[in-house]
């Protein structure tokens, strides 16, 4: 038979008890938290794997963040890129989406068509080449019209390449781009998946895999003009348009050079012509008149 329970009376600790516990504590640190005594060794072992977790993190972070810069800079905001390189804005060509060149650029930027579906060249309007300057996108298809003007003081020669700068589950490979150049028109399309050397029957064969065609425009004269329109669909007679490219896409730039001898890159980018540093502002949009 159990008694009552008694009152535990807590014994006041000695002096050599002390002692023995501060001498423990010097050999041995502990960390009370919660009310939870934990060993010295596991909380440095915490503290460490914390740290290195935190190292992991941030670089993950800034690998995202890398490749999320690439990925602005590749696309320049938008699917359809044109561009000028430093000789060339140095010598004076400049870029205008309308001809009167009320706006003037050295970099345009067309947006992408959304919620596209294979068409085909015959659905295309027949007028888009001369309908509507700047983007003009239709169902189903990229349209961009734009002019380029040597607003320099010498003739020049300018060589133009519309690339492929990225692409999605092989949607180039049932891609057409029709370029129309001074209101001569030409189509251009991959070569055959299983003989890359054939072209399609309805199209110009692209350069190679990743440029689709290239121009020369020689005796570009002072306050001459180039119009271009540009044009991007899938065509659905391809052989390739299948369910696998479905969501697929494909982004371009059409990059427009002067050949200039006497320019020279430095390595921080700027161009030194006759001794004199052509300044890149890296205004990629209006130039103030």
């Amino acid at each position: 038979m159990f008694g009552k329970n008694k009152t535990k009376i807590e014994q006041p600790i000695t002096p050599e008890e002390l002692s023995k516990l501060n001498d423990k504590m010097t050999a041995n640190p502990t960390i009370r938290k919660y009310h939870v005594r934990t060993d010295s060794a596991q909380i440095m072992a915490l503290k460490k794997r914390r740290k290195i977790l935190s190292i992991i993190l941030s670089i993950a972070l800034i690998i995202l963040l890398i490749l999320f810069l690439v990925s602005l800079l590749v696309t320049k905001w938008g699917d359809l890129v044109i561009e000028i390189d430093r000789p060339a804005v140095a010598k004076g060509i400049v870029l205008s989406e309308t001809e009167d060149f009320a706006k003037k650029h050295v970099s345009l930027s067309a947006k992408q068509a959304l919620d596209v579906t294979n068409i085909t060249y015959k659905w295309l309007p027949v007028d888009l080449d001369t309908s509507q300057d700047g983007e003009h996108n239709g169902e189903n298809y990229v349209a961009y019209t734009f002019y380029v003007r040597n607003e320099g003081v010498e003739e020049l020669k300018y060589n133009a390449a519309l690339d492929i700068t990225g692409v999605a589950k092989s949607a180039d490979e049932a891609c057409r781009v029709m370029v129309f150049k001074n209101g001569k028109q030409a189509i251009y399309a991959k070569g055959q998946y299983k003989n890359r050397e054939q072209a399609e029957t309805d199209a110009t064969k692209f350069v190679s895999d990743t440029v689709v065609m290239k121009t020369t425009t020689e005796g570009f004269k002072p306050q001459d003009v180039d119009k271009y329109t540009i044009v991007i669909w899938i065509e659905g007679n391809d052989p390739e348009c299948i369910d696998d490219i479905r969501d697929g896409f494909v982004r371009m730039r059409m990059l427009f050079e002067v050949d200039d001898e006497g320019a020279t890159q430095s390595p921080f980018g700027d161009y030194y012509n006759d001794g004199e540093i052509v300044e890149d502002t890296n205004d990629y949009n209006a130039i103030p008149e």
